[in-house]
């Protein structure tokens, strides 16, 4: 049992200042978490409660499907993650720190090369396979933007996990198995998620999928068929494809349009629409070792460049933007008028939306001019295609042309078929069956522990507080006292009843606290049922349960009320 009187908890009545979604407000107001500086929080004793409860379900299941618990440390070498490249390719978000020897050390941002490592030590024969690992840990990765709390911070917690098999056909179904095993705790957790294609950016390998939770304040735009099973991030997503016929259009015809600059001005000087337009973006890639390189993306003129989604298919490089500076070192690049055509000495790819034999109107690569029946495959040839153009809701879906919606989601699991990729770099054989080296196959599946926690609540308020699905919540049921004598006497033998009964009991037995006071923190904290001890039970012994999540509550005899909580609880 918790007690209020001695639990260490305060509550706060005012938002704090640098909250910017619902999670992040209320697990400060009501005392779960703290913030210790950016991106960087403490647990309190609730919130810990909370957090233990979401790890037991994700360890639950995990060892339910075979897979096997390990723990690495989280200061570790920096050869390992040399030897993959990453040491490298994880930029300004890896902690780098030396230690008195003046060897180079790291908070480990994830832990691939680690269980690599461990599997090599200690297994050799393909009878030791298919074994799948996982550990709970905490990570680090120096967030540029740390934001909205727990969401998106630089220490997380996390349960990873990789499979190890023999070949292929045994990846594919050890990533089965742990798939199954997301939807089993997700559906626990009592989440609201899709199950989404992804790109595996710097990670590498094959099938990629996410678990995502459905909410506004969700950083991941994904998007779902209205008629087909099909869903996917929209980093993921292809929406263009097809040819048309660069027969049919005129020649390329070179105009004079002063003070255009823009899509929007082009549009209403010739009278197209903007669609009809070709948007040529230019950015710059910086790459993990430092170096940068201009890159020029084009995408139809009433589309805006997607930059998250653009930076997921140029992992690992980094996204930046293309300043006054660096137009001066490219002369060729008439900004405002860039086009495609002729030699722009940049590379220049184009989202799919732009297909073989469609003509634009676009930059003619001079200052006030324009050119119109721009045609690829006649006019210019990109140097590739990459998805980089805004998805949006009634695109046709690419596996059957149906309408497709388009929601926001916060990423909470991924699922990869990692492939070979670190079985290669540090040689992990085993001796196969005809007495032959066999390189091992991976998968790789992350849940953040801690993340979740944030996504369950953003998922799980209302205007008064937080409202905490049962298989999470700190308690089971919270007591309030609200009145002094008989109250406080009844309410302590209840609140003693029900934990005999092996329910986790919150008691509110706070002497100087008022009932109204009393009511807004168990409305605050969201313990998904109380009871109120209250005058009642002097009057007709009785007491009331109320139910959090419908607004509801019902009188019962104070004789009931455990078994009314127990069957509650257990509903």
């Amino acid at each position: 049992m918790l007690r209020m009187s001695t639990l260490f908890l305060r509550t706060l009545r005012e938002d704090p200042a640098d909250a910017e979604v619902p999670s992040h407000r209320l697990l400060v107001r009501a005392g779960y978490v703290r913030r210790v500086a950016p991106g960087i929080y403490s647990w309190l004793p609730l919130g810990l409660k909370v957090l233990d409860n979401v790890a037991t379900i994700v360890r639950q299941e995990m060892d339910a499907m075979g897979a096997q618990e390990v723990l690495f440390p989280a200061l570790l070498p920096r050869e390992p993650y040399e030897a993959t490249g990453r040491w490298t390719e994880y930029g300004d978000n890896l902690f780098r720190l030396k230690d008195r020897r003046g060897n180079d050390m790291l908070l480990g941002p994830t832990h691939e090369e680690m269980f690599t490592l461990m599997v090599k030590s200690e297994y050799s024969s393909y009878k030791d396979l298919p074994v799948s690992l996982y550990q709970v840990q905490t990570k680090y990765r120096d967030e540029a933007r740390p934001r909205a709390g727990i969401l998106r911070g630089r220490e997380f917690l996390m349960k990873d996990s990789y499979s190890f098999d023999l070949d292929d056909e045994g990846l594919k179904k050890s990533y089965e198995a742990h798939r199954a095993a997301y939807v089993k705790i997700f559906d626990r957790l009592g989440m609201d998620y899709r199950i989404v294609s992804a790109v595996s950016g710097a990670m590498g390998g094959s099938a990629s999928e996410e678990f995502l939770a459905v909410a506004p304040t969700g950083e991941d735009s994904f998007v779902a068929c209205t008629n087909c099973d099909y869903a996917a991030n929209v980093e993921a997503v292809q929406i263009g494809t097809g040819t048309a016929e660069a027969a049919e259009h005129p020649p390329l015809e070179v105009l004079d349009t002063p003070d255009t600059p823009t899509i929007e001005t082009l549009a209403a000087f010739l009278g197209v629409t903007a669609g009809e337009t070709l948007k040529n973006v230019v950015v710059k890639l910086r790459h993990p070792d430092g170096s940068t390189e201009p890159l020029i993306v084009g995408v139809p003129g009433d589309r805006e460049v997607d930059l998250k989604r653009l930076e997921a298919n140029v992992a690992p490089a980094e996204v930046v933007a293309f300043e006054g500076e660096d137009f001066a070192k490219h002369p060729g690049l008439v900004r405002g008028y860039i086009g495609p055509q002729g030699d722009l000495g940049v590379r220049y790819v184009v989202d799919p939306l732009v297909v073989d034999g469609s003509a634009w109107v676009t930059g003619a690569n001079v200052e006030g001019k324009h050119a119109r029946n721009v045609v690829m495959g006649r006019d210019f040839t990109p140097d590739g295609t990459l998805a980089a153009a805004e998805v949006r809701a009634g695109d046709p879906c690419p596996r059957c042309g149906s309408a497709l919606s388009l929601d926001r989601g916060i990423e909470i699991g991924h699922v990869f078929q990692l492939g070979r990729k670190y079985a290669d770099t540090f040689s992990l054989d085993v001796l196969g069956p005809e007495g032959k080296p066999v390189r091992v196959t991976m998968g790789s599946y992350g849940i953040g522990v801690s993340r979740a926690v944030a996504a369950i609540t953003e998922q799980s308020y209302d205007d008064k507080g937080l409202v905490w699905p049962r298989s999470v919540a700190p308690a089971d049921v919270h007591v309030v006292i609200a009145g002094q004598g008989e109250q406080q006497e009844g309410g302590n033998r209840l609140a003693e009843e029900l934990e005999a009964a092996g329910l986790r009991v919150l008691l509110d037995d706070r002497h100087k606290v008022s009932p109204g006071v009393a009511f807004k923190d168990a409305e605050l904290i969201g313990i998904p049922t109380y009871v109120v001890v209250g005058k009642t039970l002097a009057a007709d012994g009785t007491v009331e349960i109320r139910d959090r999540k419908a607004g509801t509550s019902r009188a019962v005899p104070v004789s009931d009320a455990v078994a009314e909580v127990l069957a509650e609880v257990r509903s």
